[in-house]
């Protein structure tokens, strides 16, 4: 997969900014920017390695300067792809940073795409598959505390603790490899319980990684919170006390929110996405039944609902109905609204003999009691078992799904002993354990796993 042709890209967003970079890699690299530069003092060939001069970027064809620029030359293989690496720093602007892209194209490059420079990296041995993928997470990380996790896998953490992992079940397997293959070395064989009780601890390892998706994931991809409930009852003026800002339209008028109004908060390092949804009640308006049947999809995707009355009135069929149809597998907060009036004690009665719901009296008239809706929704999502592996998180899908696999490979392994299988039998679970392992990290990962992976890049990464 290993490509020899030279490659470019704009490394920076596009719009106006003070600076842009464009990116070179490959083994022509030096000599397009030989081409391209012009220096008071030197060639870009005679430049210092790993250094940054000051200079233009000339169109060979015209010999006009384009822009005046700092480039950088580094050297293989101490560079991020592991090849010969340019990087002009122009200025910010659109139209020059085109320009000078378009006379890089057509002096002896190609345009790379979509993560072809982390590609690279890869392939070239300078970083392995979860760290390439933590690059992509670090991108598009929308909270701190998930740049951290992805920060923490770049350094290799996550990689080192599948590594201890797959050191276990190479030395075990070393081990069974010589008593069979070779016993004229009178190594001792181990036993069956032998074996059993480090495949224990191999299977309790994997365990451990694989408990912290759940947490991972929500700090990854955040969490969806539905606002439900009947028309009028403080949905939209609860969302945007939430918020801290209006962004859905408040009226006494029931039925004002037509569509699902979604909105990004952070709780706690947490992404959380609120959906304040139409109410929900019987209606002749054909716009208004559109908006409700899409609250009623919302409620069914969602993993915490807010469900939101009118704590001043007695509940009616329609508040009823509603919380019937919630799921209540799902985290529910029931929400008493409209402290700021008399509250009508049935209502509030009816909540507190329901179990497994927590119940906040609020007023979004005036901001009463708001925080602790964020601190009820913080403990729901941030439950998850702590564990004792540094803080060191998976979050990506993949990964998950081939430490299962390595998991069950264990499990059988195990089974089969207990059923009185030869070792050399059981040896095939404990290599396919091995296999999974080695695709987490890209030791035996397919050419179309990878691309798949690299393809939903940026380009310009």
């Amino acid at each position: 997969m290993i490509s020899k042709d030279t490659i470019a890209a704009i490394a920076t967003s596009i719009g106006q900014s003070g600076v842009s970079i464009i990116r070179i890699s490959g083994e022509g690299a030096f000599n397009v920017a030989e081409r391209l530069f012009r220096s008071k003092n030197k060639s870009f060939l005679d430049l210092s390695k790993n250094s940054i001069t000051h200079g233009f970027i000339i169109d060979p064809k015209t010999n006009k300067e384009i822009d005046e620029v700092l480039i950088s030359k580094m050297v293989s293989p101490n560079t991020y792809t592991g090849e010969d690496t340019v990087e002009i720093n122009c200025h910010g602007g659109i139209g020059v940073t085109k320009e000078i892209l378009n006379v890089v194209i057509n002096n002896g490059c190609r345009l790379a795409e979509g993560g072809e420079f982390t590609k690279r990296a890869f392939l070239n041995g300078k970083i392995d598959l979860v760290q390439a993928e933590a690059i992509s997470d670090i991108i598009t990380a929308r909270t701190k505390e998930f740049k951290q996790t992805a920060l923490d896998s770049l350094k290799g953490k996550l990689s080192e603790k599948i590594g201890d992992i797959k050191e276990d079940i190479i030395n075990l397997l070393s081990h069974l490899e010589v008593t069979i293959q070779y016993p004229e070395y009178d190594i001792e064989d181990l036993t069956d319980e032998e074996i059993k009780e480090i495949l224990v601890t191999i299977k309790e390892k994997l365990k451990k990684l694989i408990s912290t998706f759940d947490k991972g994931e929500i700090l990854k991809d955040g969490v969806n919170i539905a606002i439900v409930g009947k028309p009028n009852v403080g949905k939209s003026q609860l969302l945007n006390q939430l918020l801290g800002s209006e962004k859905a339209i408040v009226t006494d008028e029931a039925g004002t929110t037509r569509d699902v109004v979604d909105e990004m908060i952070n709780i706690g390092g947490i992404p959380v996405k609120l959906s304040d949804t139409a109410g929900i009640r019987d209606t002749s308006s054909k716009v208004e039944r559109i908006g409700i049947e899409k609250s009623k999809s919302i409620m069914k995707s969602a993993k915490v609902i807010l469900f939101v009355v009118d704590s001043s009135q007695k509940l009616d069929k329609d508040d009823i109905e509603i919380f019937e149809n919630i799921d209540k597998d799902k985290k529910i907060i029931a929400v008493l609204n409209k402290t700021d009036l008399k509250l009508n004690e049935e209502t509030e009665v009816f909540f507190n003999e329901i179990k497994d719901i927590e119940v906040i009296k609020i007023s979004a008239l005036n901001g009463e009691n708001i925080e602790k809706i964020y601190k009820k929704i913080y403990n729901i999502i941030s439950n998850s078992e702590n564990n004792e592996l540094n803080d060191v998180l998976v979050s990506n899908e993949r990964h998950k799904n081939l430490l299962n696999n390595a998991y069950e490979s264990v499990e059988n392994a195990l089974g089969n002993l207990d059923m009185g299988f030869e070792v050399d039998l059981v040896s095939i679970d404990i290599n396919n354990a091995l296999e999974s392992l080695g695709e987490i990290t890209g030791e035996n990962t397919s050419d179309q796993v990878i691309e798949d992976i690299f393809k939903n890049f940026c380009v310009g990464k």
